[in-house]
This record gives C-alpha cells, sequence and structure tokens, in this order.
C-alpha cells in the first residue's frame, strides 16, 4: 500500500514498553500495511535474561524492532515503531528513539514495576509520551488514577486503557499520545 502523494507530515512514533506487553500485537492490530517484524523463538539461551513470570504463554520475542504505518488524515502519517522489551536490547532504543516525537508507553498493571526501567529510558532520551495501560484477559481493572500515582506520573502525562489486540482501542492509545504531542506545540 503506497503513501497518500497529498500526505505533507510524517510522525516518527515509538510504541515501547516492558517484556511481554504488546508491543508487537499493538502496531499488528494497527498498522495499516503488513508490518515488519522481527520475532524469534525464545529458547534456553534466554535462561536467566528474560523473566517469563508473567507471561507464561510467550513463545516469541522482538529481537530488533517492529515496524508499521498509520495515516492520521488526509495530511499527517504516523510511522510506528515497537521497541524490544527487554534490558539486552536497550542499545537498539538509542537508534529508534532517534528523530521520533513521542512514545507510547504500555503498560501492564499487573507487572508496574517492570515499567519503571522503560519510562527511565523515555525520559532519558527526552521523548514526549502517554502511557497505554493494556488490559489482559482473567486481569483486574485497577483506576487509572492507581495507575498514574504508582508509577509516580506528572498530572499533565496522558493515562489511557487499552487493549492493544483491538485496532479502535490500541488507535484512541495514539490519537491521545498525538493531542499531548500537539498540545506541546500550542
Amino acid at each position: 500500500m503506497y503513501l497518500d502523494s497529498g500526505v505533507r507530515t510524517a510522525v516518527k512514533v515509538l510504541v515501547v514498553g516492558h517484556f511481554g506487553v504488546g508491543k508487537t500485537t499493538c502496531i499488528a492490530s494497527i498498522s495499516e500495511i503488513e508490518p515488519l517484524r522481527t520475532e524469534e523463538e525464545i529458547t534456553e539461551a534466554s535462561e536467566g535474561f528474560d523473566d517469563l513470570s508473567g507471561t507464561p504463554d510467550k513463545i516469541t520475542t522482538t529481537v530488533a524492532m517492529d515496524f508499521g504505518r498509520l495515516t492520521i488524515n488526509d495530511e499527517v502519517v504516523l510511522y510506528l515503531f515497537g521497541t524490544p522489551g527487554q534490558e539486552r536490547f536497550k542499545e537498539m532504543w538509542e537508534e529508534l528513539s532517534r528523530g521520533a516525537l513521542g512514545a507510547l508507553v504500555l503498560v501492564d498493571p499487573e507487572r508496574l514495576s517492570d515499567s519503571f526501567p522503560i519510562l527511565d529510558l523515555v525520559e532519558r532520551f527526552g521523548l514526549t509520551y502517554a502511557i497505554g495501560v493494556n488490559h489482559f484477559d482473567g486481569t483486574p481493572t485497577y483506576p487509572l488514577s492507581e495507575v498514574r500515582e504508582a508509577l509516580n506520573l506528572s498530572a499533565d502525562t496522558p493515562v489511557v486503557p487499552c487493549d492493544v489486540r483491538n485496532e479502535q482501542s490500541s488507535a484512541h492509545a495514539l490519537i491521545t499520545l498525538v493531542h499531548h504531542l500537539l498540545s506541546l506545540i500550542d
């Protein structure tokens, strides 16, 4: 699918989060093109490196990045770059963050402590961000105010619920980030 000739603005956005939070699924649910994925099977080599305790059914992991595209309107397109969630791949972050205007940070409310290293990286690279609280089947729903407090977020950081398997929900989370980015320009 080719980009419409009327598009005048391309925006690079990162989709980030800890291991197994749903970054690949988010990009796949919303990309208007077939997403590029760099997933590999989880093998014994990851033992001692990747904590699978919160993701017992996970069999693959992103080893470089995911890439997708979403046209917002006739003039604006988002290029979506999903980062690996493991500490051992954080070198990719520096490269992927270059030129990015912001990040959608996905969090799992059952594993919020895993989000702190991710938030540290986002802030270290100076990225404006919004939080998408991903809902997983069989897990309780937490008030967004509690998630905000637990993550020690500033009052102006958007926090929205999302189900990254759902296109509309993923779109809502990304649109929240875009609105936040635009509000900082005004």
